[in-house]
This record gives C-alpha cells, sequence and structure tokens, in this order.
C-alpha cells in the first residue's frame, strides 16, 4: 500500500481558533455534549455488537418454538451478516450525503422496527426477513456512528479515551450478547433477545435529539452508483460464498461461485473507483499505509473473534454442560478486561508510542491468551482454565481494537470520514464471516480426522481452531510491523496535512 496520506494539505498560514468566548454556539455545544455524544454513540454501537451473537444463543429456543430444521437455522445469522456486511459502504456514503446525524437516526429506528417485527415473528420466513432488515437499518447505523465520533473528537489525547471507550464497546459487545442473551432467554423468551434492542434506539434517539449538533448544510456529491452496484453485490458474493462453505463445504459449486462472483466484482469496484469522479469509497481512503495496516488489523482480530466465541460456547455448553445463563456469566471476565485496556492502557500510551507498538503488543498478548485455551480437557475447571485465557484474550483484544479503530479513522479528510468508518465496519465483519466459515471448517476437518472417542474427537477440533484463532491475531503483529510507520514518523505525516474542522459541523 501506498504511504500517500488522504487528508489535505494544510494552508501555508491558518487562522487561529476563536476564543471560546466568541465561538459560535453549536461550536460551544458540541464541545460541552461531546461527552454526551460518546455516550450516545456507544448505546447504538452497542446494539449493533450485541446483535451478533445475542441471537445465537436465542437460537435453539426460537427453533423450538418455531419449528425450523437445524439446515435453515444458519439463514437467522446469514441473513443480517448478508444485508450488513454487504450495505456498510452504501451506509457509509448516504451519511456523507444526507448527514451523518440524520442517517444514525434513521438507522436506530429502522433497527427497533426490525427487531419487533422480528420478536412477534410466527414462522421461519417472517424472522428470516426481519434479521434482513435489521441488516440493512445496521448498515446505515453503524458507519454513522463511527463517522460521527471521528469528526467530534478531534484532540489526539481526548481522541484516545473516546476510542478506547468506543473500542471497548465494539471488542467486548459480542461477549456482552451472550451474557445478555443467556439472562433474557433463561428468565423470559428468545423474543426479548430482538426487544431489547428497543431500548437502545429510544435511549439513541433522545441522546442525539438532545445533545448532537444539527447537520451542516453544504454541496451534496453524487452517489456513485455503479460503484455501489458492484461492491454491494460482490460483499454478497463473497459474505454469502463464507456462509455457504460453512455448512455446504468448499468444494460446493454454489460456494465457489459465490466466491468467484465476489472476487470478481470486488475487483471491478477497485477500477472503477480509480476512474469515477464520485467514488463511493475514495482508493485513497485505503492506500494510506497506517490506515490500510490498521483496518488489515481489524479483519483479523475479526477472524479469530467470531470464531472464538463460537467454539468456547460449544465447549462451554456442551462439553461442560453449562446453561445459557452460566456461559454467559462464564464470558463476564472478557469484555470487562477489553474495557480494562481500551479505556485505562490505550488512551495512556497510543499518543505517546503510537499505534505501530500497540498493535504489535496487542496481537501478540490477544495469541498467547487464546493459544491458553488449548488447556481444555473434557474435565477443565472454568477458574483454571478458561478464565486466564479469557482475560489475557481480553487484555489483548483491547489493545488492539481500540488502537486499529483510532488509526483507521485518523487524518482522514471530513467529507471522506462516512467512508473510512464503513471500512472499518466493514473489515470487520468480512473478517467476522471469514473466521467464522474457515475456523468451523477447519473444526469439522480435524474432528473427522481425530482417533480416540467422540469427545476426544470434538475437543481436538476445538484445539485446531483455537490455534487457528491465534493465528490470525498473531498475523496483526506482523502487518503492524509491517505497514504502519513509527509514531514519529506517522507524527510528522499528520503534522503537515489539516485537522478535521471543530466538531461544530459535523453532520
Amino acid at each position: 500500500m501506498s504511504s500517500a496520506p488522504s487528508a489535505r494539505p494544510a494552508p501555508a498560514a491558518a487562522a487561529p481558533a476563536p476564543p471560546a468566548a466568541t465561538r459560535h454556539p453549536q461550536h460551544r455545544a458540541a464541545r460541552e455534549h461531546r461527552w454526551l455524544v460518546l455516550a450516545v454513540i456507544g448505546i447504538a454501537q452497542l446494539a449493533v455488537v450485541l446483535d451478533a451473537t445475542i441471537v445465537n444463543i436465542a437460537l435453539p429456543s426460537a427453533q423450538q418454538q418455531l419449528g425450523f430444521a437445524d439446515d435453515q437455522r444458519q439463514w437467522i445469522v446469514t441473513a443480517y451478516s448478508l444485508a450488513f456486511g454487504s450495505l456498510l459502504l452504501l451506509g457509509g456514503r448516504l451519511g456523507d450525503l444526507f448527514g451523518r446525524k440524520n442517517l444514525f437516526v434513521v438507522g436506530l429506528v429502522g433497527f427497533a422496527a426490525a427487531s419487533v417485527v422480528g420478536g412477534l415473528a410466527q414462522d421461519f420466513s417472517q424472522l428470516v426477513a426481519a434479521r434482513a432488515l435489521q441488516g440493512v437499518f445496521g448498515a446505515l447505523l453503524a458507519p454513522s456512528a463511527l463517522a460521527l465520533l471521528t469528526t467530534t473528537f478531534t484532540e489526539p489525547a481526548e481522541r484516545a479515551r473516546a476510542f478506547g471507550v468506543f473500542g471497548a464497546i465494539a471488542g467486548s459487545g459480542a461477549a456482552t450478547g451472550v451474557l445478555l442473551g443467556g439472562v433474557l432467554t433463561e428468565y423470559t423468551s428468545w423474543r426479548w433477545c430482538l426487544y431489547v434492542n428497543v431500548v437502545f434506539a429510544v435511549l439513541g434517539v433522545a441522546g442525539a435529539a438532545l445533545f448532537m449538533p444539527n447537520p451542516a448544510r453544504g454541496p451534496r456529491p453524487r452517489l456513485d452508483l455503479v460503484g455501489t452496484a458492484t461492491i454491494t453485490l460482490g460483499l454478497v458474493g463473497i459474505v454469502y460464498g463464507f456462509s455457504s462453505a460453512e455448512t455446504d463445504g468448499w468444494s460446493d459449486p454454489v460456494t465457489i461461485a459465490s466466491l468467484a462472483a465476489g472476487a470478481v466484482l470486488v475487483a471491478l469496484f477497485v477500477l472503477v473507483e480509480s476512474r469515477v469522479s464520485h467514488p463511493l469509497l475514495p482508493l485513497r481512503v485505503v492506500r494510506d499505509r497506517d490506515r490500510g495496516g490498521a483496518l488489515t488489523a481489524i479483519g483479523l482480530v475479526g477472524v479469530a473473534m467470531f470464531g472464538i466465541f463460537l467454539f468456547l460456547t460449544y465447549y462451554l455448553t456442551q462439553t461442560l454442560g453449562f446453561s445459557s445463563l452460566e456461559t454467559g456469566l462464564s464470558f463476564l471476565p472478557m469484555p470487562l478486561s477489553i474495557m480494562a485496556a481500551a479505556t485505562q492502557i490505550t488512551p495512556r500510551l497510543l499518543p505517546r508510542v503510537g499505534p505501530k507498538v500497540l498493535l504489535r503488543s496487542g496481537g501478540l498478548v490477544a495469541a498467547t491468551g487464546i493459544l491458553l485455551f488449548l488447556r481444555t480437557d473434557v474435565d477443565s475447571t472454568w477458574a483454571g482454565t478458561v478464565l486466564p485465557a479469557l482475560v489475557v484474550t481480553g487484555l489483548g483484544m483491547g489493545l488492539t481494537i481500540s488502537s486499529a479503530m483510532n488509526t483507521a479513522t485518523s487524518g482522514v479528510a471530513r467529507e471522506d470520514a462516512g467512508a473510512a468508518s464503513a471500512s472499518v465496519n466493514t473489515f470487520q465483519q468480512i473478517g467476522g464471516s471469514i473466521g467464522t466459515a474457515l475456523l468451523s471448517t477447519v473444526f469439522a476437518s480435524s474432528m473427522r480426522n481425530a482417533g480416540g472417542t467422540p469427545a476426544d474427537a470434538v475437543l481436538h477440533g476445538y484445539h485446531v481452531a483455537f490455534a487457528g484463532g491465534a493465528l490470525a491475531v498473531l498475523l496483526v503483529a506482523v502487518v503492524s510491523a509491517t505497514l504502519v510507520n513509527r509514531h514519529s514518523v506517522r507524527q510528522a505525516r499528520l503534522a503537515g496535512f489539516a485537522a478535521v474542522p471543530a466538531p461544530g459541523t459535523a453532520h
């Protein structure tokens, strides 16, 4: 990747910022409310991230009540990931076009409405349709939330703290979803795993109305229709292909055709974006070395995280015999350690040592933690075996996710903030789809080829899958060492380019 930065050069002499007393009222309000804006954005992000795992916990109860077959079950997850993953870049650009606050509110309201439809579903097809609709509105919501965060926090120290909080939510939300899903399924109904999104939406919309600045008006760029069509269909092909591989195998004709078509369309998208005047994803956004390294790290963490949650859930429920609630509570140390690293360690170190050191360290720590899961056995205890692995993995994930998200969205021109934010979510979602499919295939193959009792074969499959997850986060350390610039180089580059304008103009 090229090291050409994506931000625009600063003028030779910039006018000094007006004193606080004379600053426009909207600018002052934005400054005063910025931490409340972070809370609102965090609530919305939590709703999106929780949904990835909370529904997994609800699936067995939903299947029993609605009466669909085992081979249909994957579509409850796939319908969401197809819509969400394929429409993220479009959602980011629509935020640039129509205002990020507007898309944020529309996304929240639509996500909650789709969740209610899913909770009221009386058959399999209704639930699948509702999950797809959730994905559509999630693709509007997630990029707008991250773009608003990017344009609200511009001072390096504050930005590190804000992204530490956001990274903690993004990294721990999946584990929190397991916990919340276990509680709701145990004491209420699987339907409340969907209804709970209404609570997040009410809080988020009220907070947006009270604390977020009004959209700034300016020239509206045109939508890149050809780019939108090629990348949307390309990502549908890729996500569907990996989902198909998980259930039908890599040699299945549908899997091969979907992945091949997706790859061709993504390549065509890159060609289109290099030639149009108003690209959906300006290539300057992803050509930057620091940003490219951070996005790759986010994708690799997605590969590991989605797979680890899946197989650790299987291990706790099927091997150790934990209930849904016990499984959810068992995951709790991981989100707590992610939050500790993302909110206490990263904000202090990132402005001093830069992302290269933290990404490399986080990848190594996370790999060590995942390798500790290799100690699991059929009669292991949670406290002696699972707990240490959860804590160490969480610390590494917390360092990596918050640093990568901050780096992937820093130094971006305001008009590219939506595209950069959508890229973060896209890499995470595609990484998760790849990780789930790859590690599921590895697990199934290892289990078939293992000797011994059926329980030993399953355990061997878990261990191979855990080793694959560890390799993915180990690659984070390699990528950061190769692509991301040293802190001194990065600081010198950023100093030569204009800072993002004041948050009062955020839209």
